[in-house]
């Protein structure tokens, strides 16, 4: 039970950390904070990145990205593993909050941008970190398998 209470807190904080910016920060504008990092307020109408922006309807999205929700849901209640388990929590937490975003919005705000010089990175948010997070972990799940199957 306290696992859907963090899946609630992670996506409100995310939503919250949303709102926040789209009340501080002017439509693509960019708030310096770091030589690195920027606060940013940017609308994202694409997948990943920005990917196929303003070629998909976002209802499509919203409906594809609820499906997929509802299979790491699965996948996080059939795994026996405690380390993938909270790996499909985070991606599960990340998922439901840009869906949420998307479906009121018809996109997802990106307010985090990190650069070097020239070079950029694409804006996220702290649900993108969640799944990047929850990726890493079950990736970490995953080499510890493959190590455990080379011993034996």
């Amino acid at each position: 039970m306290y696992k859907i209470f963090i899946i609630i807190i992670l996506i409100i904080t995310d939503l919250l950390t949303k709102k926040l910016i789209y009340d501080s920060i002017d439509l693509n504008t960019f708030i310096s904070i770091l030589p690195f990092f920027d606060l940013a307020h940017i609308h994202n109408y694409g997948i990943s990145f920005g990917l196929f922006s303003n070629q998909i309807k976002p209802w499509i999205l919203v409906l594809i990205s609820s499906f997929v929700t509802i299979i790491i849901i699965v996948m996080a209640i059939n795994s026996k593993s405690i380390i993938e388990k909270w790996g499909l929590i985070l991606i599960v937490s990340g998922a439901i909050s840009n869906t949420i975003d998307r479906a009121i919005n018809n996109y997802v705000l990106d307010f985090i941008y990190m650069h070097y010089k020239e070079f950029y990175w694409p804006a996220f948010n702290f649900a993108d970190i969640y799944i990047t997070i929850g990726f890493l972990v079950i990736f970490y799940q995953i080499i510890i398998n493959i190590k455990k199957n080379a011993v034996t």
